[in-house]
């Protein structure tokens, strides 16, 4: 999907809706605020039901619904350049997932992973992918990019990542249950950043 196409769709995303019942909660690390709660959404119509959509500038994933409804979670993305638009096949999905840095993590900030760059981390409230992860793949190849949890909600709406989207656990075990191998996923370009076809995650996690 071209980046016109992106942009098209987008702007049929509405961002209304009553709160989703059952995940108005605290969370470890602090409460999420009320207007980072999941909620359903009317969308444009002709947008299929069963894709993620992630919006960068929203800080907002939508799991699409049938008649032109989907739910809205919110998110944190992927900071500065490390944030790659374009189109994922989930491939892989792992509850409570274990984590090890990619060799560019590392290089880029030694003193925070490097401890992590031979064993890594197993999977548990500490690990950075938190309860549940899934995995976008393109032609059968893993990005490294990640949709998964987070025990920081503080995190939510915010360019912080190494290029993932994460969700608080609690919301990330709601989307996962929905959610099966082979579903779409589009990430959207950010407002000002030309969508790059070929630059796909490879090097990103968490």
């Amino acid at each position: 999907m071209q980046r016109r196409q992106f942009l098209t769709r987008m702007a049929g995303f509405g961002l209304t809706g009553a709160t989703l019942p059952g995940l108005a909660q605290a969370h470890a690390g602090g409460t999420l605020p009320e207007k980072f709660l999941p909620r359903e959404v009317e969308i444009a119509p002709g947008i299929a039901a069963g894709e993620i959509h992630v919006m960068p500038d929203e800080f907002a994933l939508y799991w699409t619904l049938p008649e032109g409804r989907a739910i809205r979670y919110s998110v944190g993305v992927g900071r500065a350049d490390l944030y790659h638009a374009g189109s994922y096949v989930v491939q892989v999905k792992k509850e409570w997932p274990s984590w090890k840095p990619t060799p560019a993590m590392v290089r880029r900030e030694p003193e925070k992973y490097e401890k992590y760059a031979e064993d890594g981390m197993p999977g548990g409230l500490d690990n950075p992918l938190g309860a549940r992860a899934l995995y976008l793949f393109v032609d059968g190849r893993d990005t490294y990019l990640r949709i998964h949890g987070t025990n920081q909600p503080s995190t939510i709406g915010q360019a912080v990542s190494n290029g993932c989207a994460r969700l608080v656990n609690d919301h990330i075990i709601d989307l996962y249950e929905k959610v099966p191998l082979g579903t779409k996923v589009f990430l959207y370009p950010k407002a000002g950043n030309p969508y790059r076809p070929d630059q796909h995650g490879m090097d990103h996690h968490a």
